[in-house]
């Protein structure tokens, strides 16, 4: 059994992926997946696995740590920060950055993840739609799949969270990417563990999901190939 750990933003490509591989190879992949803060606590903690996903930031402190091998680490994707509401609600245009910002004020509250990269996305674009003072009593911060309930009871209006996370999302109205005006990207890495008990099998893993193979899977799970 192979161990993933890895951002909820690479979950529904490395999910998809994993089964392909485990069909092809026959190795089993358990795939963890925590915000990247909670990722480098771990790892620091001392927590074994086989491959890891994580921010280009971490990854490179991981090599440099000895946790990551040098030689088994690449780039991996990125994702954009999105856009999900309740259903049945009335849908707000997000289409430009003028109709964006007039759709956010208009909300009572908008959630997004207190630890994970997208929540920093979503800050910054506020801070270039020049809204960041105006928005911050509305904001509300939850842990890593808590604004799903929160967006379903009806405590926030909007929730926002990589596209990846987003297009998981049940029984919720997908409104799509930020404008590219105002867009941000969380960008993610991937290594092979320098503990690994079978490196053999982790870097076989790597390379399948690195492959020209992947491709159509990260355009379906809301990633592009960085």
């Amino acid at each position: 059994m192979l161990k993933l750990i890895g951002s909820p933003g690479a979950r529904g490509v490395v999910t998809e992926l994993a089964r392909q591989f485990e069909r092809e190879t026959g190795h089993k992949v358990a795939g963890d997946f925590v915000v990247i803060a909670v990722v480098r606590r771990r790892i620091e903690a001392g927590e074994a696995f086989d491959a890891v996903i994580p921010g280009p930031e971490l990854m490179q402190e991981l090599v440099k740590q000895g946790k990551v091998a040098a030689d088994a680490n690449a780039p991996f994707g990125r994702t954009g920060v999105g856009l999900a509401m309740r259903q049945g609600a009335p849908r707000p245009d997000i289409s430009t950055p003028e109709s964006l910002k007039r759709s956010l004020l208009a909300a009572k509250a908008v959630g997004h993840s207190r630890e994970g990269q997208s929540g920093v996305g979503f800050r910054a674009a506020l801070e270039k739609l020049g809204i960041a003072d105006e928005m911050r009593p509305r904001l509300r911060t939850y842990e890593e799949g808590g604004y799903v309930a929160a967006l379903k009871s009806g405590e926030v209006d909007i929730v926002a969270s990589g596209m990846g996370p987003i297009l998981e999302m049940r029984d919720v109205e997908v409104l799509g990417p930020l404008p590219a005006e105002v867009q941000s990207y969380v960008r993610f890495s991937i290594g092979v563990s320098s503990a690994t008990r079978d490196p053999a099998a982790a870097r076989q893993l790597m390379r399948f999901l690195l492959s020209p193979q992947a491709a159509p899977v990260f355009r379906a799970k809301g990633m592009e190939r960085d």
